[in-house]
């Protein structure tokens, strides 16, 4: 095809998983026609990975910490100031599944005339199971086979966005670039919003995979599995997490989950955590800050 692919990974201080992740894609059967690499670290190891690589590339040392959210809108903006006719997401720790992604993920946007298509995210380590719980209709899968049906190679209106995203540059006009304020944590379920509410087709593309380190333990089950919490391992984590879904649970198209949130929620401090107060009142106070749009980092 005649137009441009422009792949942006954004790291931060991972150089080894960062030389596996460009390794894989540059080796694809369809190759990026540039790099763009948002280091977070400004980090001269980085910058010497990225001028070894089989294609073009661009090296972007940021000398502040933008965060994923700010790492990806600087990668994404630099490829449409150069011209790129589709964005290809990804972060410094997964990589494609095989060589033949970026095909795959090309084939099935233009079949389908999609905005913007996603990989399956699954486990590095296991394969077979997703990297991330993923909801079709009520039902939460954690496996692909749970997934795929048979003849199925699309899942609409559902996307895992960053790890192995391909976009189109018009849907970045349509919907924008991740909201540099949220750091990390929600900002691509902020992208996802704003992708549904634009009224863009896009999906999953279930022909294909993107490996990634799994993130299943951070979704605590509650109700016999029926519904889940997130609940990181860390007070960073947690932070922004808490700081950010506060802020998304006040926009368009994501208020109508607010009962569901404030009863998931609680359902797990009191219940699953057994009166844990402490934590319900952090939660709170976390998701007052984002939704009063509060958005110091600490």
């Amino acid at each position: 095809m005649a137009e441009t692919v422009y792949a942006v990974v954004v790291t931060h201080r991972r150089v080894e998983q960062l030389a596996e992740s460009l390794k894989a894609l540059v080796s694809q059967t369809r190759a990026p026609d540039h790099l763009i690499v948002v280091d977070n670290d400004n980090d001269a190891a980085v910058a010497r990975l990225v001028a070894d690589v089989a294609v073009p590339s661009t090296y972007l040392g940021s000398r502040r910490n933008l965060g994923g959210a700010g790492g990806f809108a600087l990668g994404i903006l630099h490829a449409l100031a150069a011209g790129a006719d589709w964005v290809w997401l990804a972060d410094d720790d997964g990589r494609p599944s095989d060589s033949a992604v970026l095909d795959r993920l090309l084939y099935c946007a233009t079949r389908y005339g999609l905005a913007e298509v996603s990989p399956m995210v699954c486990n590095i380590d296991e394969p077979e199971r997703l990297a991330f719980p993923l909801r079709r209709g009520l039902v939460w899968r954690r496996r692909v086979d749970e997934l795929v049906r048979d003849g199925d190679d699309l899942l609409p209106g559902i996307a895992s966005l960053f790890n192995g995203a391909l976009f189109t540059a018009e849907t970045f006009e349509a919907v924008g670039v991740p909201d540099l304020r949220l750091f990390i944590r929600g900002d691509e379920v902020e992208v996802h919003r704003r992708l549904v509410r634009s009224g863009l087709p896009f999906g999953t593309c279930l022909t294909t995979a993107y490996l990634h380190p799994s993130g299943t333990e951070e979704f605590k089950p509650i109700l016999g599995g029926r519904m889940h919490t997130q609940y990181p391992d860390n007070a960073a984590k947690r932070f922004f997490t808490y700081r950010n879904r506060g802020y998304l649970m006040a926009q368009p198209g994501m208020r109508r989950l607010l009962v569901q949130e404030w009863l998931r929620f609680g359902w797990f401090f009191v219940v699953s955590r057994r009166g844990d107060v402490a934590g319900l009142r952090e939660w709170i106070r976390l998701r007052r800050l984002g939704r009063r749009e509060r958005f110091g980092r600490s």
